[in-house]
């Protein structure tokens, strides 16, 4: 399993970006898809899921009418759109699998929010 995230950066409050994570190595449209992230000195926060089609997702609170997720079966690819940006979304983003029993990260993505 390979996870590779892309896509952060250094943005003010308002501001967007676009997660990408590129994966390989398993049947990734059969398996539901994570986004995880850890704010510094804090433990890692679950943001948002979505199954195998798409067509259910789900979001953390703090999150909800900001960020989408959305994925690519076609190109292996999973995405989480972020909108409005508070300092507060500040973190290291991880696309995440579990597999059987197996939970799988990539190495992530610094997200910045700051004025």
């Amino acid at each position: 399993v390979q996870l590779v995230e892309s896509g952060g950066g250094m943005v003010q409050p308002g501001g967007s970006l676009r997660l990408s994570c590129a994966a390989s190595g398993f049947a990734f449209s059969s398996y539901d898809m994570s986004w995880v992230r850890q704010a510094p000195g804090k433990g890692p926060e679950w943001v948002s899921s979505l199954n195998t089609g798409g067509a259910s997702t789900y979001y953390t609170d703090s999150v909800k009418g900001r960020f989408t997720i959305s994925r690519d079966n076609a190109k292996n690819t999973l995405y989480l759109q972020m909108n409005n940006l508070k300092p507060e979304d500040t973190a290291i983003y991880y696309c995440s699998v579990l597999i059987v029993t197996r939970r799988s990260w990539g190495q992530g993505t610094q997200v910045t929010v700051s004025s």
